[in-house]
């Protein structure tokens, strides 16, 4: 009973052999990874929104791609819209300058288009996902590894226990209590991971969808020298319908 009082997480710390130093060092390492994807996709995601909007905003006012073209010039490709719309345009150009002039220009100047739109888009998703895969391991291992570090001084407690003669209830406790700390840290490092991964994860199928019906709506703008247009009440067109709802 005696000994009571200095149990706890600095004792823990202190009884800890080198494997549970080690599985502390792995947790860590993962809570220190996860926690700097989340802070710097979330910033990133954040700052990516806003500029989309500012570009869709300046796209759908206005008066010509030559207009976009310039401001994209001039101010650059800082967002996934402006990616794609730039690289459409030059390869718009490209291919009414030069033609098929290679293997990776071959067909007429809609299906040259239509090469080049899901290539950034398939660019813009691998650059969305990016660090995921590493939170998603992050969120489905680190439990199991506070579980073995559980498991490993729970074995120990319990074999020094035996050792010493005594199996009062005091003396169990102690040590199988210090043991679950590794399955609380375990906890902690996997439920921001997970749950960070799954915000993340969403955001990005939200912005594909998005960047998905402006790509149509830019191929066909291209394509067709015009965006398709919902009509309105009294027979007028209201807005292109990429430029709902973003």
């Amino acid at each position: 009973m005696g000994d009571a009082p200095s149990l706890g997480f600095n004792h823990f710390l202190q009884q800890a052999d080198i494997v549970v130093q080690v599985l502390l060092a792995v947790l860590a390492a993962m809570s220190a990874i996860s926690w700097y994807l989340l802070v710097s996709k979330g910033i990133s995601q954040v700052v990516r929104q806003k500029r989309s909007q500012k570009f869709l905003a300046l796209f759908w006012a206005a008066t010509s791609l030559e207009e976009v073209q310039n401001e994209l010039s001039m101010h650059g490709v800082h967002e996934p819209f402006g990616h794609l719309t730039a690289h459409s345009l030059h390869a718009q150009a490209h291919h009414a300058r030069f033609g098929a002039a290679k293997l990776e220009e071959a067909g007429s100047e809609q299906e040259f288009l239509t090469r080049t739109i899901k290539k950034v888009l398939d660019e813009e998703t691998t650059a969305l996902e990016n660090g995921l895969t590493m939170l998603a391991t992050i969120g489905a291992t680190a439990p199991f590894v506070g579980l073995f570090g559980t498991v490993w001084g729970v074995y120990h407690a319990l074999v020094a226990i035996g050792m010493s003669g005594s199996g009062m209830l005091d003396k169990v406790a102690g040590p199988v209590g210090e043991a679950l700390i590794m399955t609380g840290i375990g906890l902690a490092v996997a439920l921001p991971a997970v749950m960070g991964y799954n915000w993340l994860t969403r955001s990005n199928r939200v912005l594909n969808a998005k960047l998905d019906a402006f790509a149509f709506e830019l191929l066909t703008f291209l394509s067709m020298g015009r965006a398709l247009q919902v009509t309105g009440r009294g027979g007028r067109p209201a807005a292109p319908l990429a430029a709902v709802n973003y």
